[in-house]
């Protein structure tokens, strides 16, 4: 019988790039240790700026050095170091000198990679890594951070456009159905489509990278959604009509924590990968609190709010007579340099007997609290799904692109939440979060009950468990091919 040579009995190398964003970051790093998990060799490709706030923030270097062959390496943003990156800055990544400056940097190090590439995960935003990949021969898989109802309205903003129902004609025509997203004409409205759609230019260059992007992705070799089955099946389907391989293998985060439970038990310590210093004193106070009884309050890493936003949510907040954990990064405040610094003190001060205010949370831990009964949420989609799993309802405030898109499915179609967008009202604040904490128990009833289904998805024998399996046998016999064609 003939020995396999050596480079046929190593492991899969695999690169994952995420786009260098907190959110994106979050559910591509678990997907690659859910693949060292399955002993693959993994390179995970971070900007320069990320990879610092990471060892800054986190243990990220020591915890990866479990998994043999697990490499952080650093690639450009194509941004110079001092820049602030705050905002929107990630669009500036997207001009075409930058671009051609990440792409080559991207090219070089996958050309000198040893040992070679199988395969690429690549962040589904970033359509110049489909470019080298082909180039190069690599297989690529694009990841999709976002929910799949998003891409799916992304992906459909031509349609939209040729059918006359973009742009929007006013504030009198936001409660207008979008009747050219198939499988969303029941329940889409104007006021519901991604944050830029609502620019009165629809050739607006957001809008046009947007769509040129999402378009991109389909041209990979699969993708990749951080969903299940249960969840986004009759846009799963629709998706198949572009990209026939597709992989819905979320939640992420409890599909990574069911199967380190499952090879080292409950006590095993998870990498927390955030691009910010948590501030875990709000535990211990968690811990004091009822049963929930507790609002937890967080628009994530990039929302930013006006100083009269915040008064009328914090106002809201106090006037529900529920107890609060509010998240307030100090840079999310519109001013002056150090005047949001100094405002978030002062709410601090008044809010002592009622709530409890941090920069910066460990989310999942605190949704899974016992003393949490209800998340006001900018509908971020790591942030939707870590509630789903928790079994948390929802106030949603979206922001900005796809978080408009996830607030209507969350209140509308699972009906786990309410949907608050375009209001900061403090009237409307304490009703929607009295109706979610205290007034209507279906929200609980139902987020309990999704969370049970979404739970036995990641379990041995669920739908996102066996796609994942898939996910790993299929990188494996791509790994031939490209063994072979090398």
């Amino acid at each position: 019988m003939e020995m396999d040579s050596p480079s046929q009995c190593r492991p899969p190398h695999v690169v994952i790039f995420p786009l260098p964003l907190q959110g994106h970051i979050n559910s591509m790093i678990k997907l690659a240790e859910l693949l060292a998990l399955a002993g693959f060799k993994l390179t995970f490709l971070n900007s320069h700026h990320n990879h610092e706030r990471l060892i800054k923030f986190t243990n990220i270097v020591a915890y990866f050095k479990r998994y043999p062959g697990f490499e952080l390496k650093t690639i450009t943003d194509g941004l110079p170091l001092d820049h602030p990156r705050s905002g929107n800055w990630f669009l500036e990544t997207y001009e075409e000198a930058i671009v051609m400056k990440i792409k080559q940097s991207f090219r070089e190090m996958m050309i000198n990679s040893n040992p070679l590439v199988d395969c690429v995960i690549a962040d589904g935003f970033s359509g110049y890594a489909i470019d080298v990949a082909n180039e190069l021969g690599i297989p690529i898989i694009g990841f999709r951070t976002s929910s799949p109802r998003s891409f799916w309205v992304y992906y459909s903003i031509t349609d939209i456009i040729k059918a006359g129902e973009l742009p929007i004609r006013g504030s009198e025509d936001m409660d207008r159905l979008i009747t050219t997203v198939p499988g969303m004409e029941t329940y889409l409205r104007c006021r519901d489509l991604p944050s830029f759609c609502r620019k009165p230019d629809i050739e607006d260059s957001t809008v046009q990278l947007i769509v040129k992007q999402t378009r991109k992705s389909t041209q990979a070799d699969a993708l990749i959604f951080n969903t299940t089955d249960e969840l986004d099946q009759p846009i799963l389907s629709q998706i198949r009509t572009k990209c026939a391989n597709i992989y819905p293998i979320g939640p992420l985060h409890a599909q990574l924590n069911t199967r380190l439970k499952a090879k080292h038990g409950e006590s095993f310590d998870q990498f927390s990968n955030t691009l910010g210093e948590e501030d875990k004193s709000c535990i211990p106070w968690l811990d004091k609190q009822p049963n929930r009884s507790v609002i937890y309050v967080s628009f994530g890493s990039i929302t930013s709010t006006s100083r009269d936003q915040l008064v009328e949510l914090w106002y809201g907040l106090l006037n529900s007579k529920t107890k609060f954990l509010f998240v307030v990064r100090p840079d999310s405040v519109i001013g002056k340099d150090g005047e949001g610094e100094d405002f978030v003190k002062e709410l601090m001060e008044k809010s002592k007997d009622r709530g409890y205010i941090v920069d910066w949370a460990p989310q999942e831990v605190v949704l899974n609290h016992q003393a949490v009964g209800g998340f006001l949420t900018h509908s971020g989609w790591n942030s939707t799904l870590e509630s789903i799993v928790a079994g948390v309802p929802m106030v949603c405030w979206p922001y900005f692109a796809d978080q408009q898109v996830t607030s209507r499915v969350v209140s509308t179609v699972w009906k786990i939440g309410l949907d608050m967008k375009d209001v900061s009202d403090r009237k409307i604040v304490e009703k929607m979060v009295n109706d979610v904490m205290v007034d209507q128990k279906e929200f609980v009833n139902s987020a309990t009950d999704m969370a049970k289904v979404i739970n036995q998805c990641v379990s041995i024998g669920g739908s996102s468990s066996n796609n994942l399996d898939r996910l790993i046998e299929d990188i494996r016999m791509k790994r031939l091919k490209t063994t072979k064609r090398l």
